[in-house]
């Protein structure tokens, strides 16, 4: 969490717009947002703030998908290598989601998802593996 605000932060990673502002809409009562849509400014702004947990998307803008970055942060030997992370994509194989969970993700929905159900995964998943009460 951020000393300015108490709500929770999370970091959205996905590369389509419409989503992007419909997330941004949605979750920002919530959450203390910040979006991108690559790896390129995924890493700056994971290094540059203490996020409370991740939403990913499977495909992202750039050479690098959410799987590969999930992997990189759960190999990491970071402070951020146990942060949570749900994903959020239209995949919606289970091939795709065995895929999301080897790669390291602790929740796997896929688009288009209820609001609800949403917000209360993200809520539950936090409570979970953070202790954090929203």
């Amino acid at each position: 969490m951020t000393p300015k605000s108490k709500k929770p932060s999370l970091l959205i990673v996905e590369d389509d717009y419409e989503s992007q502002r419909f997330l941004q809409i949605f979750l920002s009562k919530t959450f203390d947002l910040d979006i991108c849509d690559s790896s390129e400014p995924f890493y700056k702004l994971l290094e540059n703030k203490n996020y409370a947990m991740i939403l990913m998307d499977i495909s992202l803008k750039g050479k690098k998908d959410g799987l590969m970055l999930t992997r990189e942060i759960r190999d990491a030997d970071k402070p951020y290598s146990d942060i949570p992370i749900a994903c959020l994509t239209a995949h919606a194989f289970q091939r795709d989601k065995e895929n999301a969970m080897n790669a390291g993700v602790d929740i796997f929905m896929t688009k288009p998802v209820e609001n609800n159900h949403l917000l209360l995964t993200l809520k539950s998943l936090l409570s979970d593996k953070e202790g954090i009460e929203i």
